[in-house]
């Protein structure tokens, strides 16, 4: 059976800020992400099995891209950590989703991120193939794992 690439898309809002950066995306704004996850593998061939001729059910890939991606990063305000804490209120009401990362949040180096938490969670017969990261209409990076082996 040949390898068959399966995608699926994710939508999820988001705001963050550049740190030190020379531009306006210093300051704390907000996307609309568009994330789109392609897997490859074989479908299953297996006739008592009730995902037969499915490389992975989109049910089961959409939670594992919830669960490890969107449930944590949507209606999040994404910083990097060495953002001096003091420059922003902290109340927990407007803060509840505040996320800190070792990284500059830039739209390359959080599909970086989200192709490492994804491929933790995919079941071991299946491989993530690529990420696509849209961060406006006409903007978006994308990680594909034949440039990372």
């Amino acid at each position: 059976m040949a390898n068959i690439r399966v995608t699926k898309e994710f939508t999820f809002e988001m705001a963050h800020a550049l740190l030190g950066y020379d531009g306006s995306c210093k300051y704390v704004h907000g996307h609309s992400y568009g994330l789109s996850v392609t897997v490859i593998g074989k479908p299953i061939e297996d006739a008592t099995n009730p995902k037969l001729g499915m490389v992975i059910d989109f049910g089961d890939l959409k939670k594992i891209v919830k669960e490890t991606v969107v449930d944590d990063f949507d209606h999040a305000l994404v910083l990097n950590s060495e953002t001096p804490k003091a420059s922003f209120n902290q109340s927990k009401e407007i803060f509840d989703k505040l996320i800190f990362v070792d990284f500059q949040p830039t739209s390359e180096n959080l599909v970086s991120d989200f192709a490492k938490k994804i491929s933790k969670k995919l079941p071991e017969h299946i491989k993530l193939f690529s990420l696509r990261l849209r961060e406006t209409a006409t903007s978006y990076a994308e990680w594909f794992a034949t440039d990372n082996e």
